[in-house]
């Protein structure tokens, strides 16, 4: 039973990594110590899910809110709100050559995107770029110093 209630620990940690909302880690954690219990008692399965449920709600109840005021003061970080529409403005840089007869790429919130440049010019690579528009996984893009000469 020690393997079961260690595979689930697992599977609720890959699950709390993908939320990071810190109340699968605490069942994880409830898990593990059931685990440690169907080691030491292995045919005593109530008190293993009981150890599990406790420290699962003693986690979520005591811990848990220390924890999210930590990791509020730290902040969200860059958040861009939409799906891709809050991509416009955003600043990037080239990966390579951006030109309309050859889609480019660029570098946008630590992620590789295709692209175009919005006017006819070619980009550069490594040049600093703010997106104008957004066409399915596509960006439209202009040179970031072109962006303040137009404006």
């Amino acid at each position: 039973m020690a393997i079961v209630w260690t595979g689930i620990a697992v599977l609720l940690i890959a699950l709390e990594l993908h939320h990071l909302q810190f109340f699968f880690v605490f069942a994880a954690g409830g898990a593990a110590g059931a685990a440690v219990v169907a080691l030491i008692a292995p045919h005593h399965f109530a008190i293993q899910v009981g150890v599990a449920c406790a420290v699962s709600v003693l986690g979520i109840a005591l811990v848990r809110p220390y924890l999210r005021r930590v990791y509020a003061r730290r902040g969200p970080g860059l958040r861009v709100d939409g799906v891709h529409g809050g991509l416009v403005d955003t600043r990037g840089v080239t990966l390579d050559e951006v030109r309309t007869d050859h889609l480019g790429h660029v570098r946008i919130l630590g992620e590789k995107w295709l692209a175009v440049p919005w006017n006819d010019e070619t980009i550069q690579p490594a040049t600093p770029v703010i997106v104008t528009a957004v066409s399915r996984t596509t960006l439209t893009v202009r040179a970031a110093d072109q962006a303040t000469e137009s404006s």
